[in-house]
């Protein structure tokens, strides 16, 4: 991220992509608002690429850094790429999908704690998040291996969804080793999760050496936590799916997380239909609503970038209710004739009266 005088608003967006062969594909637009000044705490900017993606680091430090600490952010993005990603064929993940059935492998902590975050939002929403979607992602074209935008017969459809369920992943511990197995073949991916786990890491090493005002943004998952370089709150901004709009609400935030999930930029359309890139890993077919983005905020990155793609595959309704149930805050854009409406959880409700909103057109 760059710096920017105070009347300007700089708005970057990351795609989800490549090492961790996203199954979803989420925005979110990081707005910075950050002055010039001739004394006051170093302002530290580290960037770079990383997972298959681009990361960027601001820190507000009022005390020194460690000499060495770029390197140790590249260790700790590295740490989680050759365990989850897809992409390397020696890592944890890679090497668990090559497993016969019966057959076990012991993991890392980050592997089983990444692992155990996705079960948890697998059970809470229904299944609407599953780590093992891969084979109805290929088939209907979002994969690694692009089919020509063509609609997969319900024949394969189904015979696809024969090979997923998160429910034959299975972990025990034995002699303080933490082992996974499954019961049946599949294939799985914590894409959903891992990205955004990668920014807590850094988030936690930053503290860990006295930093505690920061952004972090790995591929469009974003942390922060203090106050920015002009000394008040980070400014986060959720992008509009218009094309005419580039915000459509402004957050300042000194604490948490934020994730978004979107389905406007990789879909296709076949016969007058548009086949978006979320799939239902309950019916194998891609949604059908007017959802066009979710952003989450919760305390951990992990989190919100678990919860935005489980509530992605929700209606309005459905994901409104679900998040006022367990208290998740949630802003949600979607198609309402010729433009946009928006809706939100009760939890996110109190973050509207101190930000600005811009509505969708």
């Amino acid at each position: 991220m760059t710096l920017v005088d105070k009347q300007s608003i700089n708005s970057l967006t990351w795609l989800r992509k490549a090492s961790f062969s996203f199954n979803c594909v989420l925005f979110f637009t990081v707005v910075a608002i950050l002055g010039g000044c001739d004394h006051g705490p170093d302002i530290i900017k580290i960037s770079g690429s990383k997972m298959g993606t681009s990361y960027h680091v601001t820190i507000v430090a009022d005390q020194p850094a460690p000499a060495d600490l770029a390197k140790q952010i590249e260790q700790v993005l590295d740490r989680v790429d050759r365990s989850m990603s897809t992409y390397k064929v020696d890592s944890e993940i890679s090497q668990f999908n090559q497993l016969a059935v019966g057959e076990f492998l012991v993991i890392s902590d980050d592997f089983d704690r990444v692992l155990q975050i996705a079960r948890k939002v697998w059970q809470n929403s229904g299944g609407t998040l599953d780590p093992t979607i891969g084979p109805l992602v290929d088939i209907w074209g979002f994969g690694p291996i692009f089919t020509g935008d063509i609609v997969p017969s319900d024949s394969a459809i189904q015979k696809s969804l024969a090979g997923i369920g998160f429910d034959a992943v299975n972990r025990t511990v034995d002699n303080q080793q933490v082992l996974m197995s499954k019961s049946r073949p599949l294939r799985l991916d914590l894409s959903a999760v891992a990205k955004g786990y990668a920014v807590d890491l850094v988030a936690d090493l930053l503290e860990m050496n006295a930093l505690p005002d920061y952004l972090v943004e790995v591929g469009g998952e974003t942390r922060i936590s203090g106050l920015n370089p002009e000394g008040y709150p980070w400014r986060l901004a959720i992008e509009s799916p218009s094309p005419t709009e580039a915000v459509a609400q402004v957050l300042n935030l000194e604490a948490g997380a934020v994730a978004t999930s979107g389905d406007y930029r990789n879909y296709f359309e076949r016969d007058g239909v548009r086949y978006s890139h979320t799939i239902d890993p309950r019916s194998g077919r891609p949604t059908t609503h007017s959802v066009a983005s979710v952003t989450v905020i919760a305390d951990t990155c992990a989190e919100a970038d678990a919860w935005a793609t489980a509530l992605m595959v929700m209606n309005s309704d459905q994901a409104i209710n679900l998040a006022n149930e367990l208290e998740i805050p949630v802003y949600i854009i979607a198609r309402q004739d010729k433009g946009y409406t928006v809706s939100y959880s009760e939890t996110f409700r109190p973050l509207l009266a101190t930000n600005e909103r811009i509505e969708a057109q």
